[in-house]
Order: C-alpha cells, then sequence, then structure tokens
C-alpha cells in the first residue's frame, strides 16, 4: 500500500470509529491451532478485532494447561468462539485421522461456521482459514466476506502439493514398491537436482491411484484453490524460501510471508514493552523439570528428541530410536507422549539396559516446552519429525538438526534441511539403532562444525526477517493495511 493510500485508509478508519473484524479458523490440529494462535495475537497487537474458532475439544483443553484464553485478555473484543471438528466426542483424536477429520467437517462444521457467520455481531469483514479447508473459499464467496488463506506448512511443500497433478500426468508419482526411491523428480520446477521419491510427501507412495488417489487428490485440489483466495500468509521468511517463493508467486500473485511466527510475536510483543509470553502450545500439559535437567547439562551436550503431536511410534521403532539414544553416549531428552506408541506400552516393556543408559545420560517427559528447550544452552541437536512449526523453531534456535519425517510435508522440509539449508541430517526410511547412534555422533561431534556454522547463519537471518524493516515485518505491516482496506471497502 502507497503512503497516499494508506493515510486515506487511515482517515477512513478513525471515521469508521470500529476496529476491522477477523475471523481466523485453523484446521483443529494442534500445529495448524498453535501458529494461528500466534497470527491472532500478532493481528490483535495491531489493534484488529479478532474471533479465534476452536474445536470444543481442543478449546477444553486450552485453559487446561497453558490458561491461552487468559493471555488474550488484553484484547478488548478478542473472542473464543467454537464450531464442531467433526469427529464424535469420544474420538481419540490420535494417529492419522485427518482424512476421517475432513469428511467429517464438510458434513458438521461447514453448515455450522456459516451460520455462525451469518449471526456474528459485529459482521466480518475478512475470514483467515486454514489453507486446506477449501470449503471456507465457498462461504465466503456466498457471504461475500473476503478470505486470506493461510498455508501452515512449508513453501517449499506447498510448491511440491501444487505441482501433484503435473507428477501424476508424467507418471513420476505414486512412488513405492521395487522402484529406486532415490530417483530425481524432474516436474518440481527449482527442486529438479535434489527432490528424490522418497522426499516426496508421504501420501504419494500410495501403491494405485485410483484406489488410494484420495489423499493425493485432496491435498493438490485444496492447494490449487489457494489460488483463487484474496491473498495468501505463509509462515516463512524470503532468505529461507526465496527461490521456491519466487515459482509460487507465479501462480499466487498475492502472498505474505511474515514468519517465523513465533519470533515475529517476540519482537512485536517487546515493541510494546510485553512480556514475551511462554509458547501458545496449550493443548498438553507440560512437564517443566526438563528445564532443571538442562540447567544441569554441559554447553550443547544434549540432543533435544520430539516427533510431535501427532506422530505414533511402533514399540520396535520406539525401541530403536532408544538403542540408538543410548549407545550413542552422548545425553538426551526425549519427549515420549502417552499416546505415542501403537499398541501396548508399559515399563515392563524396556530392557534393562535402556532403563540404565537412561537414568545416567536421559531425562524422558511426556510433553516439554519446546521453544524454551530449543534456545536453552544446553541443547546442540534436534531429533525432529520435521513438522514445520518444530523446524521454524529449530531455526531460529540455531540448532542442527537430524529428521526422521514420518507423514505429509515432513519429508519435503527434511530433504530442506540436507540438502538446501544445510543445517542437518537427513535420517527418513532408515529408522535403526545404528543409523540413529551415527547421526546422533555425526551432529553432536564428529561432523558438528558443518552444520553449525550454516545453522546460526540462518538463525541470524530468521531474526533479521522479523525485526525493523525486515521483510517479515514490513509483510506483516502490509497484510494489516489491506484488511483495514477490506473493512473501508465493506463500509
Amino acid at each position: 500500500m502507497s503512503d497516499p493510500e494508506a493515510k486515506c485508509a487511515a482517515r477512513l478508519m478513525e471515521d469508521k470509529k470500529q476496529p476491522p473484524h477477523v475471523v481466523i479458523f485453523p484446521l483443529p490440529l494442534q500445529g495448524h491451532v498453535n501458529s494461528m494462535l500466534q497470527l491472532a495475537e500478532l493481528l490483535a497487537l495491531s489493534g484488529l478485532k479478532v474471533t479465534f474458532l476452536n474445536s470444543p475439544h481442543n478449546h477444553n483443553h486450552l485453559p487446561q494447561f497453558a490458561d491461552v484464553p487468559a493471555r488474550f485478555t488484553k484484547f478488548p473484543g478478542f473472542e473464543f468462539r467454537t464450531v464442531p471438528d467433526g469427529l464424535a466426542d469420544d474420538h481419540p483424536r490420535t494417529g492419522r485421522f485427518l482424512l476421517e477429520m475432513l469428511d467429517g467437517m464438510i458434513v458438521k462444521t461447514k453448515p455450522s461456521l456459516r451460520d455462525l457467520l451469518v449471526d456474528i455481531n459485529p459482521s466480518v469483514d475478512c475470514i483467515i482459514g486454514d489453507g486446506i479447508l477449501g470449503y471456507l473459499l465457498d462461504i465466503g464467496e456466498e457471504l461475500e466476506i473476503p478470505v486470506i488463506q493461510f498455508r501452515t506448512i512449508s513453501a517449499c511443500c506447498l510448491w511440491v502439493y501444487y505441482r501433484i497433478p503435473d507428477l501424476i500426468g508424467a507418471g513420476e508419482i505414486p512412488v513405492g514398491g521395487n522402484e529406486d526411491m532415490d530417483r530425481l523428480i524432474k516436474m518440481v520446477e527449482g527442486m529438479e537436482n535434489f527432490l528424490r521419491g522418497r522426499d516426496l510427501p508421504s501420501f504419494c507412495r500410495a501403491k494405485n491411484l485410483e484406489v488410494e488417489g484420495t489423499r493425493v487428490q485432496t491435498f493438490a485440489q485444496e492447494t490449487r484453490r489457494s489460488a483463487t483466495a484474496h491473498a495468501l500468509i505463509l509462515n516463512t521468511f524470503e532468505d529461507l524460501e526465496g527461490p521456491i517463493l519466487s515459482h509460487i508467486r507465479t501462480k499466487f500473485p498475492k502472498i505474505y510471508t511474515i514468519g517465523p511466527l513465533h519470533a515475529h510475536l517476540r519482537t512485536k510483543l517487546s515493541e510494546k514493552n510485553l512480556v514475551s509470553s511462554d509458547s501458545l502450545n496449550g493443548i498438553r500439559e507440560v512437564d517443566r523439570s526438563c528445564i532443571s535437567w538442562l540447567d544441569q547439562q554441559a554447553m550443547h551436550s544434549v540432543v533435544y528428541v520430539s516427533f510431535g503431536s501427532i506422530a505414533g511410534l511402533t514399540r520396535e521403532q520406539l525401541l530403536e530410536v532408544w538403542y540408538g539414544l543410548v549407545k550413542s553416549k552422548v545425553r538426551f531428552l526425549w519427549v515420549v507422549r502417552p499416546d505415542s506408541v501403537l499398541g501396548h506400552w508399559g515399563d515392563e516393556d524396556v530392557p534393562v539396559e535402556l532403563m540404565e543408559g537412561t537414568e545416567e545420560r536421559g531425562y524422558l517427559v511426556d510433553w516439554a516446552p519446546q521453544e524454551e528447550v530449543l534456545d536453552h544452552w544446553a541443547v546442540g541437536g534436534f531429533l525432529t519429525h520435521s513438522g514445520w512449526n518444530s523446524t521454524l523453531e529449530s531455526v531460529v534456535a540455531g540448532v542442527p538438526m537430524i529428521c526422521w519425517p514420518q507423514f505429509a510435508d515432513q519429508h519435503v522440509n527434511s530433504r530442506y534441511v540436507s540438502e538446501v539449508w544445510k543445517i542437518g541430517l537427513d535420517m527418513k526410511d532408515f529408522c535403526d539403532r545404528h543409523v540413529v547412534e551415527k547421526l546422533v555422533n555425526d551432529l553432536m561431534e564428529e561432523k558438528r562444525e558443518e552444520f553449525v556454522g550454516s545453522a546460526r547463519t540462518m538463525a541470524k537471518l530468521a531474526k533479521e526477517s522479523v525485526s525493523f524493516g525486515g521483510s517479515s515485518y514490513c509483510n506483516l505491516d502490509s497484510l494489516i493495511e489491506d484488511i483495514k482496506l477490506m473493512s473501508l471497502k465493506k463500509s
């Protein structure tokens, strides 16, 4: 927005005497909710009225563990509302239930959301919706409300999703079976020299697209529909994904890169002399005893291990990772969610040598304050599932990674960590105790210097992007002005 336009908008807003009303609606999964709560707080800090929609299941957990609703009371007019997530109340919401949720949301969530938007007061000026929920575009068109889509994945993965129909047409997917998984994929511009079959999103491994292609088509269709939204928000920054963003902008003309959101939020809170809040990760109870344990460890001596809020491990996978950690002789802090092990699991299933090795050099918790852990001086590496929020948090902290992706976008992210950004190692498809042991030692000792320099450089660029005058800082200002103009045009 030009200076004259901004001044005109400011005068009109003064006449209107009411801030624009933005409704934010994430997919009801923890990673999506967390990043969109960060966006909600950034917009509220800028004086916008925000209504945050969540599922009853998630909303009931927010005050239980982090009292998230209470931290928004400083914003006049900020409101939490709920709409159903399409699942039964007693659904465990663990494992890979995403497709079941998406189907249920079409039936249950869509009509409830439409009714809420019709009845809500004041009227809505803009919807910021999760980019995987294409039906928000239908509702916005019907009710004449502009829709900005937020994709919580990386730009590099978004571009792969967008190119899926072309990959199908060229016969490059599905991948799997007895074929060479290391063959290069040629139909994704900008990635021709390093993207392999095994680096494609997990749903591209369908054996038969006619039978199993629902997931593939869903992600491709929703991504291409995003191009029809008023604009697209990405939780990334130009210095991290600039080359791929240049390709994306040929299909999505208006993009706001405003990440890393958690670091951006710290900047804005600091500018207003507000205490930087704890992570918005409020759906699980945090065990802060791990911070006391880290305080007792040597500088950069600990590898932090967490596979996110959804991924489930078999008993065999858990044991292989555990043996690898113990055999590495490196100190480790490991998040093992109670619901992360598939099937029966108890203390009686843990071999004695693992218990003894953990007592000597390890520490296990159900859930950790991840941002704080990664920022701790004792942490020197991160064994991660390569979810985008975790990847960005590690980038900002300057902590090198070992990537063990599980599903969806994580395979693409892990390839970028190892081959493009050079800030870690990729362990996909090869999880056994010997591999874990070797890569932990490589990251923490043998090859540490190879990654530390790149990680620190990227951390510096990330922080600059959200500082005054940085690319993400300026893009957020432009987004806010764009939303104000929507409100003025509507009035």
